[in-house]
Formats: C-alpha cells, structure tokens, sequence
C-alpha cells in the first residue's frame, strides 16, 4: 500500500516511521533541532507548497531517514494511512 502525502508525492506505507502535526510538535525545542538537523542533512523534502501543516518521517533506503513537510493535516493523513486507500 501506498500513502499520498501531497502535491504529487507517494510513498510506500511501510516506510512510515511517524506523522507529526507541524504546530503541537515544533513547541517542542527537541523537535525543531531535529527539523533543522535534518535540513542541514539535506533530507527534508518540502511538498507542502506553502506553509506545512504536518510533517512525515520515513525510512529510507540511501539515508537513515527523510522528512516530507506536507500541507495536509495530519489527522487526514493518518485516516489515509489507516484506510489503506490511495487517495489523490
């Protein structure tokens, strides 16, 4: 199965490690390091066309991780996640 994330971004379910909801989560100093660490990587992937409303951390196979930043809500892609639709 498969998990639209936004804009024209897929990826497989299994590679999920965690959705995040970008406001509740980036209080959180622990959070934005690892935002900006991870940007510093070179491993966030900015899909959210304008201001992200969550963020999705994923297994990857090159890297020990990859950060999508989506302009969806998270609960609406959590609903996605557990219905196992892909929805485009």
């Amino acid at each position: 199965m498969y998990l639209h994330l936004g804009q024209n971004e897929i990826v497989p379910d299994r590679r999920v490690i965690g959705i995040f909801d970008m406001d509740k989560c980036s209080v959180s100093r622990r959070t934005r390091d690892y935002l900006f660490s991870a940007g510093r990587e070179g491993v966030v992937v900015d899909i959210s066309g304008d201001i992200p409303r969550s963020f999705v951390v994923c297994d990857h196979p090159y890297h020990s991780q990859i950060v999508y930043l989506s302009q969806l809500n998270p609960l609406t892609l959590q609903r996605r996640a557990e219905s196992g639709e892909l929805v485009l």
